[in-house]
């Protein structure tokens, strides 16, 4: 019995582990979306007159949201986890087994959660990567428009400036 114990104490270190790297991952991840907030206000500064810009920062703005709810879940988990763990110490204390067993399945199933966040999270990393590679691409194609614009706006005053002087001469 001491060593269904120790497994289960070892496997709830392991599991604490687990969910310590995941919140420094979502910590990193909401670092990144703040960059990314960032680096789109920038962006949008430069062609506020563009619509697409504030519909992919309401696409980041959403994923931001998913994350923190996320990051929300998964601390309400970790206090999941430290309730399964008291009960975990008060049935070594009592050496309850039908308790052991039902703490396992429990744990079984957090671990199964935990699994199914993590694949979400991977998802949401993959869109948000998307999201910013078709940004980039859509301010490039925007910056070569301006500078097209810009280039006939040029021209244009050019013409007008010599049909004025021809007008003047004739």
């Amino acid at each position: 019995m001491e060593a269904g114990f120790l497994e289960m104490r070892s496997e709830l270190q392991s599991r604490d582990a687990l969910w310590r790297r995941l919140q420094l991952e979502c910590q990193q991840l909401h670092t990144e979306l703040l960059k990314l907030r960032e680096y789109t206000d920038m962006q949008e500064n430069k062609i506020k007159h563009q619509s697409s810009c504030v519909h992919l920062t309401e696409q980041l703005e959403n994923k931001n949201t998913e994350l923190l709810l996320l990051a929300q879940s998964q601390e309400h988990q970790r206090e999941e986890l430290n309730k399964i763990r008291n009960h975990v110490y008060q049935e070594e204390e009592q050496s309850h087994c039908s308790e052991q067993e039902r703490m396992k399945t429990e744990i079984s199933d957090l671990t199964e959660e935990l699994h199914q966040k993590e694949i979400t999270i991977a998802t949401i990393m993959e869109k948000a990567s998307l999201l910013e590679r078709q940004l980039k691409m859509e301010l490039e194609i925007k910056d070569k428009l301006l500078a097209k614009q810009q280039l006939l706006d040029f021209q244009y005053k050019v013409i007008k400036s010599g049909n004025t002087h021809l007008k003047e001469t004739m």
